[in-house]
């Protein structure tokens, strides 16, 4: 996302040294069975959890190790345009927040751009204008795609997925600092919503940070 604010702090590097230990393990255990394999991390959590943080902070370790990472972020992805989701989720009563929000058919042909080394158009949304821009990509030298995002971890296909256990209660402070949507109780409402949706998908990690950015295999 354009204009995007990142807040990393020590537990964002610290935890990202972690879990770059596993990711390294993992890739080359893959790679044993497929030489040259193009290896997916996704990390997920609620708003103002540090998704963003963590991810450029885990891409930052990797590249230091000579990985060619690139990070994608599924909010990009939403298949109602920024500017008129607030109208659609409110008159359809906050009822279609989830999962299903994104363009999975996109997403799912990015990634396999992505495996296949191929240059990707990509959807790349400027939070000033709020505004759809499209971001040429070329894959011919990523080795390690992060997906980072709410619903990052349902992405099919990942090969490591990270769940950042804080709910958007517990990070008031972070949304309030990124000021990415206003606090309003159109926003509060959008928050319930996905927190119950991202708590069904907390299943589907295999890695954990928790409260105090301890990560938990």
């Amino acid at each position: 996302m354009l204009s995007d604010i990142l807040l990393i702090t020590e537990k964002h590097r610290k935890a990202a040294e972690l879990i770059a230990e596993r990711v390294v393990l993992q890739r080359a255990l893959k790679e044993m069975e497929v030489p040259g394999y193009r290896f997916i991390v996704a990390i997920s959590g609620e708003s103002g959890a540090g998704k963003s943080e963590l991810s450029h902070s885990l891409a930052l370790v990797l590249k230091r190790q000579g990985v060619h990472v690139k990070v994608l972020h599924t909010d990009n992805y939403y298949q109602v345009a920024p500017l008129k989701r607030r109208q659609f989720r409110e008159s359809h009563n906050f009822e279609h927040i989830g999962p299903e929000e994104y363009d999975r058919d996109l997403l799912q042909r990015n990634i396999a751009d992505f495996r296949r080394g191929r240059i990707s158009l990509m959807p790349c949304i400027d939070i000033l204008t709020e505004e759809v821009d499209q971001l040429i990509t070329d894959f011919s030298r990523i080795e390690l795609l992060i997906i980072d995002g709410l619903y990052a971890i349902a992405t099919e296909g990942i090969d490591l997925g990270v769940f950042i256990d804080l709910t958007y209660e517990e990070t008031k402070g972070a949304q309030v600092s990124r000021s990415k949507e206003p606090s309003d109780e159109y926003r509060w409402k959008v928050l319930e919503k996905e927190h119950e949706s991202a708590q069904k998908l907390r299943q589907l990690a295999d890695t954990f940070v928790d409260r105090e950015y301890n990560v938990l295999f």
